[in-house]
């Protein structure tokens, strides 16, 4: 599709009560690479993942960087802001509620931004590989809105306290953030899937509980 901001891919969801997913890809990857992970850790629910706008020597990103874990934050701020509005344009478009975002990387990163920038545009968000996308977010209000942050414990791209960090900064606006560690590099794997989708099951309980 591209008559909104953003190429993408919309697949509907066929599960009533199902919160969409916004995918957002790693460097490199595009609007189809999530969508097998999104099925598979969200059955049955909607499915929106658009491609970033920058390309890196012809690699689809969502921001641009300056060095490997050096980013344009102007650029962060304006791409962040972009996409958040894509998100409002498409939720009107396919008639859908505000979606949790599952990025990777660099998707994760970009989500992290609009979750700083623009918190209403998410009603969640599960963040695998993510780093502080910017040194002087805003103060934000967060509270109550479900995070799920997947580190690899033998990273070689993102630091651990780095991604403490942004697990620090997200509690502290009010954030009900989860982080996990898993024994694995920056590549996702399986258990990175168990665990997104062990979460996503979760909540959806959990608001199931709280409308008995």
């Amino acid at each position: 599709m591209t008559d909104l901001s953003h190429m993408h891919r919309f697949v509907p969801g066929n599960r009533h009560g199902a919160t969409p997913l916004l995918l957002l890809h790693g460097t490199g990857g595009d609007e189809n690479d999530l969508l097998p992970l999104g099925q598979t850790v969200a059955p049955g629910a909607s499915l929106l993942s658009p491609r970033g706008q920058v390309l890196e020597n012809g690699m689809p990103r969502f921001f641009r960087r300056l060095a490997e874990g050096v980013f344009d934050e102007q650029d962060v701020r304006n791409r962040a802001n972009a996409l958040a509005d894509f998100v409002n344009d498409a939720r009107k478009r396919y008639d859908l509620p505000a979606p949790i975002a599952l990025g990777y990387s660099n998707g994760a990163n970009i989500a992290a931004a609009v979750l700083q920038l623009r918190p209403e545009t998410f009603a969640g968000a599960i963040l695998l590989r993510a780093m502080v996308p910017l040194s002087d977010a805003p103060a934000v209000k967060l509270t109550g809105k479900p995070v799920l942050i997947v580190s690899g414990q033998f990273d070689p791209i993102i630091p651990t306290d780095n991604a403490q960090r942004l697990a620090v900064s997200l509690a502290k606006a009010g954030a009900d953030v989860q982080h996990r560690t898993l024994p694995v590099g920056h590549q996702l794997s399986q258990a990175d899937l168990s665990v997104a989708g062990d979460w996503l099951r979760g909540l959806e309980n959990d608001i199931l509980n709280s409308a008995a």
